[in-house]
């Protein structure tokens, strides 16, 4: 067995039953990262309460997203697979963190300013303070890669230079600068057509659909604008559908498609239709082991549980010496 790179930690909010734009974005290469480092994954539900108001459905969602990354082929026995909330040292952690970390740093922060406009009425204490719970995470698992998108930097880049400051001033190594692993992943618009896809607008295709669900969301698919009727030449440089096929049509159906729509050879809801023949046949294989893992529940929470305890013992680790560090008794 080839040795591994070191670790990977990445986390995602509960979100519940997963979309393709979660899948392509994140989840495949979830999957694809175990071949080559030691990978803890996490359900970060306590970040989720920095936005959302009603946690009704934050246990079932949990659950949801878990079954969803076990059916895609991340495998337990080999990764860490666990909940935030259950490995309370990353509290601890945040808090000591939060001592050396500059407010100003925290307020410039693009994702702030981000989530300011999005949730103006409710600026908490959490959300000013979710970047130093973010790198909590990290260095609590001393992990040696971050797989993220370049819109991610800034928040690691955050997390080293709160691990220099904290080192330097307790004249310790006990926190690792982790390192940026650059992930290209596409970006996936909804069925709108214009914004990402979201559960939250509505314009998201859930990959645990039926495929009769996954045709129906494929079919109300906004295609290119500009072409109003079958007879018009359309353009697939501008269409949504047309992105999808480049991911999950075969080669020879992309060049076909690229080419007929062009000269009105084919029309939108054809072309729709051999998308979602696609979609359907690509998701085949994690839907029928999503139905299987789904008939005994109790095993992904015996898997996170198996999670908790394996992160629990890495964080403990970490924190006898973040202590010792700041000779706390």
């Amino acid at each position: 067995m080839t040795a591994k790179k070191g670790r990977v930690f990445s986390g995602a909010r509960p979100t519940g039953k997963q979309h393709l734009g979660n899948y392509l974005g994140a989840v495949h290469n979830y999957v694809a990262l175990q071949d080559e480092y030691d990978c803890v994954y996490c359900i970060v539900d306590l970040h989720a309460l920095t936005t959302v108001e009603d946690t009704e459905n934050l246990k079932q969602n949990t659950y949801e997203m878990a079954l969803d990354w076990l059916a895609a082929g991340i495998r337990p026995e080999e990764s860490i697979v666990f909940i935030q909330s259950h490995v309370l040292q990353v509290t601890e952690l945040h808090t000591m963190l939060s001592m050396v970390t500059p407010l100003g740093k925290l307020t410039d922060l693009p994702t702030f300013k981000e989530k300011v406009r999005m949730q103006p009425h409710n600026i908490n204490y959490g959300l000013v303070g979710y970047p130093v719970l973010m790198a909590a995470d990290i260095m609590l698992y001393k992990t040696n890669a971050v797989p993220v998108g370049v819109d991610q930097a800034p928040h690691i880049e955050f997390t080293r230079e709160i691990a220099r400051s904290f080192n330097h001033r307790f004249k310790t190594q006990a926190l690792i600068e982790p390192e940026m692993k650059i992930t290209e992943a596409p970006k996936v618009i909804g069925i709108d057509g214009q914004q990402k896809m979201s559960k939250s607008l509505d314009n998201h295709i859930e990959i645990a659909a039926t495929p009769e669900e996954t045709a129906k969301r494929v079919m109300m698919m906004v295609t290119d604008p500009q072409r109003q009727r079958r007879s018009d030449p359309g353009n697939p440089d501008v269409c949504n559908v047309f992105s999808l096929h480049k991911i999950f049509s075969s080669a020879e159906e992309v060049n076909m498609v690229n080419v007929e729509c062009r000269r009105a050879g084919i029309g939108c809801v054809d072309c729709k239709k051999l998308l979602a023949k696609n979609l359907n046949a690509h998701l085949s294989p994690f839907r029928a082991r999503r139905a299987e893992l789904a008939q005994k529940p109790e095993y992904v929470w015996e898997v996170l549980e198996d999670g908790n305890q394996r992160a629990r013992v890495i964080a403990e680790q970490t924190m006898v010496e973040v202590r010792a560090a700041q000779g706390l008794p």
